[in-house]
């Protein structure tokens, strides 16, 4: 063969070896575009039930027919927490077999509707741990994480407030130093009432005297405490600081409207749940009265409680905790709505939250326009060793993981270290988990 035919073959091998290389390139995208196409069948649905810090977590893990593919989400109920894995077990487990794991809006409405009775905490938080995982699952297939299946970021970390208390102002002003040494540029604020049970915070060892051996909290030396607080920090703490409080819905509706009006002078981020849910006909003659920012929902499981406020701009910032109102399907929804109507968020996010509430609360903070601020709680060294990849704290901003889905993983045989009930000591050691009572002086039930 002579070097002219020699080369013209050549010449013909390369295009062709390019073209053999394109092609499998090309074929490779269709697979990946394919398989995030595919519709998973859901094969099997479990719970872990754990309590890394001493706080029952419960978790859903949601399991496909396709090999390694599954997701992971928060239902956690911390004061009944164990209706809610058996309410996953027994109910919803048998409901979920065999049904597509892509069509998450569809399944959360399944879910709603198959109990005829809806909008219950038990059911609301077993439906979040479903719903939540499905939408990890959503986010492994797309190689994505959740907050870019949301519509991508709108800001780069969540904002955060950290939890300040102490037995008088002048150890709360010094737990606020700590915050802001650390970076925050939020902290909320809690002072203890001598001889009481305040929220937040613990009064004076001394316990004051009542007709009953239960917590003691009278709402008026609350205020009068919490006021002189106000004053001191605003004295001693930094100008832009940003303070806030939470009431704990521990007053009556008249104490709460003089309460927000006597609140203006010291210009809160927020005032937290002044109401009771079962109260929030009241908000609308707060909004009359004073311009106090108000925060309510952590205690919602219906829209029909914060569809309400919300469409009549009656609060200034929704606080749902996400799992109690149904996971990120319903939460999603509730911010546009809030964008729509001048209202932000102030997502739930205590330490009875499992990383992957909080990694949802993230999500939602990053791709939601009318972000407000975030709740941070730290997670334990005990909840790292369980939960590998939560959200990382850097100066006062929460950092979303950027591994597909929530990122997190579980350790499920560290998680088998910390059943429910380990260290629980006290009234939620006697009530399986769940909180006691705390009452007026004379007897009468306090709202908490």
């Amino acid at each position: 063969m002579n070097r002219r035919n020699l080369m013209k073959i050549a010449a013909g091998a390369a295009p062709a070896t390019m073209m053999s290389q394109r092609h499998l390139n090309a074929q490779a995208q269709a697979d990946r575009a394919a398989r995030g196409l595919s519709s998973p069948l859901i094969k099997d649905v479990q719970v872990i039930a754990t309590a890394p810090a001493g706080l029952r977590l419960v978790v859903v893990k949601v399991i496909t027919d396709q090999d390694g593919l599954y997701g992971y989400g928060c239902g956690t109920y911390t004061q009944r927490a164990d209706l809610v894995v058996e309410a996953v077990r027994r109910y919803l487990k048998p409901f979920l077999i065999g049904q597509k794991a892509d069509r998450i809006d569809d399944l959360w409405q399944a879910m709603y509707n198959s109990s005829y009775w809806r909008n219950g905490p038990v059911l609301n938080n077993g439906i979040s741990g479903v719903d939540m995982a499905l939408w990890d699952i959503k986010g492994r297939m797309a190689g994505m994480p959740v907050y870019q299946l949301l519509g991508g970021k709108v800001r780069e970390a969540a904002d955060c407030y950290g939890h300040a208390s102490g037995n008088d102002a002048k150890e709360v002003v010094a737990s606020v130093q700590k915050y802001i040494a650390q970076g925050f540029r939020h902290v909320r604020v809690q002072v203890g009432v001598p001889g009481m049970a305040g929220y937040g915070s613990r009064g004076a060892d001394s316990r004051v005297a009542a007709l009953h051996n239960k917590p003691v909290f009278e709402p008026m030396a609350y205020i009068r405490r919490a006021l002189n607080m106000f004053e001191v920090c605003r004295k001693e703490l930094p100008e832009d600081l940003e303070l806030l409080h939470d009431t704990h819905e521990r007053i009556t509706p008249t104490q709460a409207i003089q309460f927000a009006k006597d609140c203006e002078k010291f210009k809160l981020f927020f005032l937290e749940d002044p109401l009771s849910p079962e109260d929030i006909a009241w908000y609308k003659i707060i909004r009359q009265q004073c311009t106090t920012p108000i925060a309510m929902g952590e205690l919602f499981n219906s829209p029909h409680e914060w569809g309400p406020l919300i469409s009549e701009r009656l609060i200034d910032y929704i606080r749902v905790h996400v799992s109690q109102a149904g996971g990120l399907t319903p939460c999603r929804k509730m911010a546009i709505l809030g964008e729509h109507f001048g209202v932000k968020t102030a997502w739930h996010g205590p330490g009875d939250v499992s990383p992957f509430g909080h990694a949802c609360n993230v999500a939602l903070d990053l791709a939601s326009y009318n972000f407000g601020v975030q709740e941070y709680s730290p997670f334990s060294e005990a909840t790292r060793e369980v939960f590998d990849g939560c959200p990382e704290m850097k100066n006062g901003y929460l950092y979303a993981n950027e591994k597909p889905g929530w990122g997190i993983e579980v350790n499920e045989k560290a998680a088998a270290k910390y059943p429910f009930g380990k260290n629980e000591q006290g009234e939620r050691g006697r009530l399986n988990g769940g909180w006691g009572e705390v009452r007026k002086r004379d007897g009468q039930i306090i709202k908490q």
